[in-house]
């Protein structure tokens, strides 16, 4: 018996390679994933923004009254393109766009308190993408 278990394992070791018995790996313990850091925000100089822009600043450090009754209220970053803040961080501004119907595209969102935000970012797309103000440029 002994003689044809070594005549099989030869034969399955020959066939299979050198992997064959080997032991088994252990399953990792951790997973890992890869988590990337969101894109940096360019800087973009106030005075190249549209001047609707400007006007819109003047009102969020005079603390309105603003033109919209959405304006003021919280943004809440879903886009994930804005830093990572808790809620009620940020709050969005219209951005009036001459000739259109509507509030338009354009928004300013501040971050941190109302009327004197920490940061001032613009968008010109409805939240696709945005610039941090440089206030004093």
């Amino acid at each position: 018996m002994r003689t044809l278990i070594a005549a099989a394992t030869l034969a399955v070791s020959t066939a299979l390679g050198p992997t064959a018995y080997a032991a088994p790996h252990p399953a990792p313990t951790t997973i890992t994933s890869v988590v990337t850091a969101p894109a940096a925000i360019d800087t973009c100089a106030l005075s190249s923004l549209p001047p609707e822009a400007s006007d819109t600043l003047d009102l969020i450090h005079s603390g309105g009254p603003f033109p919209y009754d959405q304006d003021g209220t919280v943004f809440s970053n879903r886009e994930g393109i804005l830093p990572d803040e808790s809620s009620g961080y940020y709050h969005e501004y219209t951005v009036i766009t001459p000739g259109s119907p509507d509030r338009g595209a354009r928004r300013l969102v501040g971050g941190g308190a109302m009327t004197t935000p920490e940061h001032v970012y613009y968008t010109s797309d409805h939240y696709s993408s945005f610039c941090e103000v440089d206030e004093n440029s």
